[in-house]
């Protein structure tokens, strides 16, 4: 296959960015995307030319650490992490232009590679529990109903890539911080802080510069753990207990 890429460089945080075209040949559709990015890499290291910087780390799908805007949608066109998309979803001759998230909340580092610690700080802000469960099996011991246990897992796998950010017109984090308030909130060990974890969480969130949630739905549509849409109302009905409790 022959590619060309049109990659958005910027040298740092207050460099301008700029669109540069590069073409690439014998990429095979087995390639994984981040694959093809070091194959375009070790051309530029040869030439003398300075690398594209792409964050990656686990390229398993796992660590949420890849995340690229590919044609204009974040991850690219299959719902999955960046390291995880192969270059079969593109034709060859095919133009790919690759953006890094764009959000105030997450600025720009070096190229395709942004700082998401704002997510870190929205974490430290409620996301714990004060109880101690002890060992893996005196945590086993408190009973949870099923359902309750299916959904906490489902919120606990998001993996703070970001692209709910990047994908939405508001740079809403809302579906991120929502995962993280709800996969606590559903369980036992999270009730102490419950109501305090959602005031704080949000305040942080909105602290850091993130957009609000106008309930648009890009966020879920291009989560690669396919978080629902609904833990943004299980949020919302969180704070407002919370409010309402501490008036």
């Amino acid at each position: 296959m022959k590619i060309t890429l049109k990659v958005m460089r910027q040298a740092g945080p207050r460099a301008e960015p700029r669109l540069v075209d590069y073409e690439l040949m014998g990429v095979t559709e087995d390639m994984s995307f981040l694959e093809m990015l070091d194959v375009l890499n070790e051309e530029l290291t040869e030439r003398g030319e300075d690398p594209v910087a792409f964050d990656s780390d686990c390229r398993e799908g796992i660590c949420g650490m890849c995340g690229i805007v590919i044609n204009g949608e974040a991850h690219g066109p299959e719902r999955t992490t960046t390291c995880q998309l192969h270059m079969r979803s593109f034709k060859d001759g095919d133009t790919i232009t690759l953006e890094p998230w764009r959000a105030s909340a997450f600025p720009v580092i070096k190229d395709l590679v942004v700082d998401r610690s704002s997510f870190d700080r929205i974490i430290q802000s409620g996301g714990y529990i004060s109880v101690n469960t002890g060992a893996a099996p005196d945590a086993h011991a408190t009973p949870v109903p099923k359902e309750n246990a299916d959904k906490a897992f489902e919120a606990a796998a998001c993996i703070s890539c970001g692209a709910c950010v990047a994908a939405c017109p508001n740079a809403s984090s809302m579906l991120f911080t929502a995962a993280k308030v709800a996969h606590l909130g559903l369980l036992p060990q999270g009730q102490p802080e419950r109501e305090a974890r959602v005031v704080n969480m949000l305040q942080q969130q909105d602290a850091e510069g993130f957009g609000g949630c106008t309930n648009i739905g890009e966020c879920a549509a291009v989560c690669p753990k396919e978080i629902p849409l609904d833990v943004i109302s299980m949020l919302n009905s969180d704070l407002g207990n919370a409010l309402v409790r501490n008036k």
